[in-house]
């Protein structure tokens, strides 16, 4: 996935942000996360699996996504 980052806006009125379907699916991760609880793709689960405990989830029917996505939950930092 990618996600498009620069300058978004019009003479007077500039912002830096990012668009795309990652950022449409990390938001609905955060949509479907509890209190104090991290929910990330499996993109991001294949990136961090050293540094972090995971636990798969039953894929989430999201918003926007035709299909249901993979998550996982991050559980704790390894040491």
């Amino acid at each position: 996935m990618n996600a498009t980052i620069g300058a978004i806006g019009f003479e007077g009125r500039w912002d830096y942000g990012a668009i795309g379907t990652v950022t449409n699916l990390a938001a609905r991760h955060c949509g479907e996360a509890g209190p104090a609880e991290i929910l990330v793709s499996r993109w991001v689960a294949g990136a961090v699996e050293d540094l972090a405990s995971l636990e798969a989830l039953e894929p989430l029917a999201l918003t926007g996504f035709a299909r249901p996505v993979s998550a996982f939950r991050a559980l704790a930092l390894k040491t």
